[in-house]
Formats: C-alpha cells, sequence, structure tokens
C-alpha cells in the first residue's frame, strides 16, 4: 500500500513563496481607532516637549554635553567596528531598497500595491517632517559646536532630529504595520523598536549627533507610523487607479497583437498587359521613319553606321590613302 510523503518544514517554505491564486480576504487594514489617536496625541506632546526642552538650554541639553564629553567612543572602543556596521541599518538607500523588496514581493503574492505604497508614502512624510524640522531648526552636531553649554540651534545645522533613527522607525517599522497577523505585528513592532533605538545610540557612540536628537528622531519616526491610517483611503484610490491602467494597458496591447498586419494582406499585381503602352514621340522633319532616333552628344559627332568597322583584334588606327592592305600591290609604286 503506497502513503504519500508528509509534507518537510522547507516544502511548507517554499508553499508559502508560492503566489496565492487570489488576494487574501483575511489581511486588515489598520483603522485610526481611538487608541491609536490617543497615542499620537502623546507622541506628539512628547515632541513638542523636546524641542521646547532643547530650546531653553534645559537639562536635557546639558545632559547633551555630559555624554559628548564622555567620547563613549573611546571608553569602548572594542565595539567601534561593529558600531559602524550597525549604523547602516538607519541609513535611507540600503534599508529602503531590503524593505522595497520584500513588500515587492508580498505585492506580487498577495496580488496588491498597497505594501509599496504604503512604503512610498511613508517614506514621502518622513522627506517632509523631518527634512523640514532638520532644516528649520538649524542645530549644529556634535563635532561642529562653537560653545560650550549652548545649544547650537539656528546655526545652519541639520542632524535635530536625528534623520538616521527616524529612518529605522519607518523602514523597519512598516513592516509591523503591514503584518498579516496580530502576533507578527507585535513581533515585529518590538523588533524594529529595538533596532531604531539601537541605531540612534550607535549615532551617539560615534559623535555624530546629540541624545536629545535620537530621542526627537525616534519619536519623529512613531509619528508617522501612527498617521499612516489616516492615508489609507488615498492609498486605495492609488491602487484602483493603477490597476485600471495596468488592464487598459493590456487591453490595447491584446488588441493590437490580435490585429492583421499589414504584412500579411495579399499584393495583387496588375498584368503587364493592361499597361498602357507609352505614346511614340513624333518625328521631326528630314528624319528617317525607318530609324531610331539618335541622341547625340555636344559636337561633331557621326553615326554608327558611318564609322568603319572595327574588329575586336583589328587595328584601331584611321584609315590613311596611301595605305592598302596585306596582301595586295599597289598599281602606283614603280
Amino acid at each position: 500500500m503506497r502513503t504519500e510523503r508528509k509534507p518537510t518544514r522547507l516544502d511548507r517554505v517554499f508553499a508559502r513563496l508560492d503566489r496565492e491564486p487570489e488576494r487574501p480576504a483575511h489581511i486588515g487594514v489598520p483603522r485610526m481607532s481611538r487608541h491609536r489617536v490617543v497615542l499620537f496625541g502623546a507622541s506628539l506632546a512628547f515632541y513638542l516637549a523636546i524641542v521646547w526642552a532643547v530650546l531653553i538650554t534645559s537639562w536635557l541639553v546639558r545632559l547633551d554635553w555630559q555624554v559628548m564629553f564622555f567620547r563613549p567612543y573611546q571608553q569602548w572602543s572594542e565595539i567601534h567596528a561593529f558600531v559602524d556596521y550597525y549604523v547602516v541599518l538607519g541609513q535611507r538607500g540600503p534599508t529602503a531598497v531590503m524593505v522595497a523588496a520584500w513588500l515587492g514581493w508580498r505585492s506580487w503574492r498577495q496580488h496588491t500595491l498597497r505594501p509599496l505604497l504604503a512604503l512610498g508614502v511613508s517614506l514621502l512624510l518622513l522627506n517632509v517632517t523631518v527634512g523640514a524640522a532638520k532644516y528649520g531648526m538649524g542645530r549644529l552636531g556634535p563635532h561642529y559646536a562653537t560653545e560650550i553649554g549652548s545649544n547650537e540651534m539656528w546655526l545652519g545645522g541639520d542632524i535635530f532630529p536625528s534623520g538616521h533613527t527616524a529612518n529605522a522607525v519607518v523602514t523597519w517599522g512598516i513592516l509591523a504595520y503591514l503584518a498579516s497577523t496580530p502576533r507578527a505585528r507585535r513581533w515585529l513592532s518590538a523588533l524594529s523598536a529595538v533596532t531604531s533605538l539601537g541605531v540612534g545610540l550607535s549615532t551617539v557612540y560615534i559623535g555624530t549627533h546629540w541624545l536629545s536628537d535620537v530621542l526627537l528622531g525616534w519619536v519623529a519616526g512613531l509619528l508617522i507610523l501612527l498617521a499612516l491610517p489616516w492615508f489609507e483611503p488615498m492609498i486605495a484610490r492609488a491602487e484602483t487607479r493603477i490597476l485600471a491602467l495596468r488592464d487598459r494597458l493590456l487591453a490595447g496591447h491584446r488588441r493590437a497583437a490580435a490585429a492583421p498586419g499589414p504584412v500579411g494582406q495579399p499584393v495583387v499585381l496588375t498584368p503587364l498587359t493592361d499597361r498602357a503602352e507609352p505614346a511614340p514621340e513624333p518625328l521631326h522633319a528630314g528624319r528617317p521613319a525607318g530609324r531610331s532616333p539618335a541622341y547625340l552628344a555636344p559636337g561633331p559627332h557621326t553615326t554608327r553606321a558611318e564609322r568603319s568597322p572595327v574588329s575586336p583584334g583589328g587595328s584601331r588606327r584611321p584609315p590613311h590613302a596611301e595605305r592598302h592592305p596585306r596582301g595586295t600591290t599597289s598599281s602606283t609604286r614603280p
């Protein structure tokens, strides 16, 4: 009796990689619930409190200077190589490429563009909000500080809030936002929070950011993730329009491929007997009727009939009156 082989764990993994026959119905879209609104308001208040604490040069600024003078990269120099690699998890280019590749596969497998569109909207919000705050407040970093104990604001810098930290929160947190199950969402949320906070502390270790920059960047990224449900209707409309445009383009391509081209049409040939003969050229006065017209070159010229025949092997010299053909004798010679 033949029994079927029990699928192994590797078989289940490859089965998960296959494309689903249709779009899953169990994937829910996060909504702006009351709990999320309260959390968004609290995060926004914390964001404003950090900005105010830096503006008035409070204890938070003094803590920034104490950490800077501590010089963590000298105290723990043995982890410097690891931190240089770890901080890449907060850079825009590498993280965006990795997350976009994963979400692109999710979009293909689940027959939806929502993962990629959500990533695009979140990165756009990150550029607008964090970029405006950076250049608006113009804070200088620890390596470019001008006065000990000052907040270094409005001096043309671009480090407040920390872009590395905010980018790590958004790019890794979007995976938790788009998770299919509550359990996966909880695990990915914790993982993205630890990863982004570690990226921020890495910038403090290297000395490129103040500690307050990291706190503000972490809250800035969290605000973007909390505000994403407000943009879900716009994402759904964009997905509908893109898919409709794709269907129209595919339908037009199929119609163009099915239509017969000009190469397949038969070519109708006209018989030579049906063509009209050209009218004969009128003869000039004084020319014989039986001779074809001669096209004369400029200057004195003679017709072919008046010329002396020349064979290919014969002489091409002009004839003289005193010469006689070979084999004959002249009667005038003595």
